[in-house]
């Protein structure tokens, strides 16, 4: 039996609660053969004191699609995955509305992946520009 899209996307939130990505309010929206997309609301809980999107807010909802991507593209019953290197550039400030973060593949190795994340705005406005890498280590039996 396959599931539809809804389910998939029910069942990958469902995995978030009591974690960073549902304090954070972080939901996954979209997905396809090689790219994952959450959503994350801009308000009082991710500003900086000043009232903008906090850089940290934005680096861990690109850590946790990113990081969430290669967990969905790996065997899961044989590996985990860990991120090993994020980097984020902000090119624009955010007040309120809501950011997307889209993950695709740059390289999908058996071991390393590398992933490019565009962090955007309501607006489709580029928020900032992320890259993770992520290793894939074999489970202890």
């Amino acid at each position: 039996m396959q599931l539809s899209k809804e389910e998939v996307l029910q069942r990958a939130n469902e995995q978030c609660k009591n974690t960073l990505m549902e304090t954070l309010n972080i939901e996954i929206v979209d997905f396809g053969e090689d790219f994952l997309v959450a959503k994350m609301p801009v308000d009082s809980r991710v500003h900086q004191p000043d009232g903008v999107l906090h850089g940290g807010a934005t680096a861990a909802l690109a850590e946790s699609v990113g990081s969430f991507a290669s967990h969905i593209f790996v065997d899961t019953e044989k590996f985990f995955v860990r991120g090993i290197e994020i980097t984020a550039n902000h090119l624009k400030g955010i007040r309120e509305g809501n950011v997307y973060a889209k993950a695709t593949f740059i390289h999908k190795g058996r071991t390393t992946q590398l992933l490019d994340i565009r962090v955007t705005d309501d607006d489709d406005n580029l928020i900032s520009v992320c890259k993770l890498s992520t290793i894939s280590l074999p489970k202890n039996k």
